[in-house]
């Protein structure tokens, strides 16, 4: 799949079609599951056509989410001859057989598209019955929302029983709530005077932590709005990544850059370790 996107933005430069380009680096920046050397390359890119090609309305933010949308159903709703039902049969044996993650990313993504009404409680029972990680919980809530399904789902969430709501599962950054991108931004502004490149990987890090303890104690920590909680976090995933990068960091520094006394000190070990410890289960998972 992954290949298939990058003939298609080739094909877009080829073509100087550099808004269609810039819609689809985009695009692919917000994909989960990519690697970070190709965030990199694709940041850099879209860095240099914004400069070279800066846009006439940057305002058009519902043509550009059209594009995208394009972009994902031209490449994944296309079953041949298959008709819905039986498209929806394979689909869930595929879910259910022993498939890499990013195989069970795909095919949930194919089955946003799949135009089978049957398939919503399948994937409900399968989403609370197969042990699954918890990125690929976190997708499945996606799709589901996606097919409009709504209610209460039970999870083990990083050794927690959850229950969700279906309906409020966030589908991007955007929908999370303030005081969580609250906690990016900072991180994101202090990491970019360490390195340029960090707010890409920052990003990427801050997302794949946040599918897997949605719903979780320590997400429901940082949904309160006070500002230390968001400097704790922020310091907390400023700390994690420069250990992620560089193999240390230097915690006074980090705790002075984000104001952290001596009375928060606690709550900004806490925020660190959780975390650290969510950085540590991706990298076994992967």
């Amino acid at each position: 799949m992954l290949d298939q996107y990058q003939i298609q933005l080739t094909k877009l430069l080829e073509g100087e079609q550099f808004e269609e380009a810039k819609d689809l680096l985009k695009f692919l920046l917000r994909c989960q599951g990519d690697e970070r050397l190709h965030a990199i390359e694709w940041g850099n890119l879209l860095n240099w056509l914004e400069e070279s090609f800066p846009s006439i309305d940057e305002a058009d933010g519902l043509e550009h989410e059209d594009l995208e949308e394009q972009f994902r159903r031209a490449a994944l709703s296309d079953y041949g001859s298959t008709n819905s039902t039986e498209a929806a049969t394979k689909l869930m044996e595929t879910l259910k057989s022993s498939i890499p993650m990013d195989q069970q990313m795909l095919t949930l993504e194919r089955a946003t598209y799949l135009d089978a009404p049957e398939l919503n409680e399948q994937l409900i029972n399968w989403l609370q019955e197969a042990t699954l990680t918890s990125a690929v919980q976190f997708k499945a809530l996606q799709c589901l929302k996606k097919r409009g399904c709504s209610g209460t789902v039970q999870l083990n969430r990083m050794d927690e029983t959850v229950h969700l709501l279906i309906e409020e599962t966030p589908l991007s950054m955007n929908e999370f709530p303030d005081s969580v991108n609250a906690i990016l931004d900072k991180a994101m502004l202090a990491l970019e005077q360490v390195d340029v490149t960090m707010p890409i990987l920052v990003t990427e890090l801050w997302l794949e932590c946040l599918q897997c303890i949605y719903g979780t104690r320590s997400y429901g920590w940082m949904l309160n709005e006070e500002e230390y909680i968001e400097d704790c976090f922020a310091a907390g995933l400023h700390h994690t990544m420069q250990l992620i990068v560089y193999g240390y960091a230097v915690d006074d520094d980090i705790r002075e850059t984000y104001g952290i006394t001596n009375e928060y000190r606690f709550r900004y070990e806490q925020a660190s370790r959780v975390i650290r410890e969510v950085a540590l289960y991706l990298q076994d998972i992967d």
